[in-house]
């Protein structure tokens, strides 16, 4: 879900990747965002920094 929040995919678009409502997108990133201490546009970048091309946040 990393992933798709830092290509900069909305709640909605996220919730349609993953074929689930557009609330449990938004649950589940907002736990996600909770526990890393980080905001939205942050997350992009703290993602970036710690993964590599074969890392399953960047698929």
């Amino acid at each position: 879900m990393l992933k798709l929040v830092a290509r900069g995919l909305s709640n909605g678009e996220i919730g349609k990747e993953l074929v689930v409502s557009t609330k449990t997108a938004s649950v589940h990133v907002s736990n996600i965002l909770a526990k890393l201490g980080l905001l939205r546009t942050e997350a992009a970048g703290w993602a970036y920094e710690r993964t590599s091309t074969d890392s399953p946040l960047i698929e």
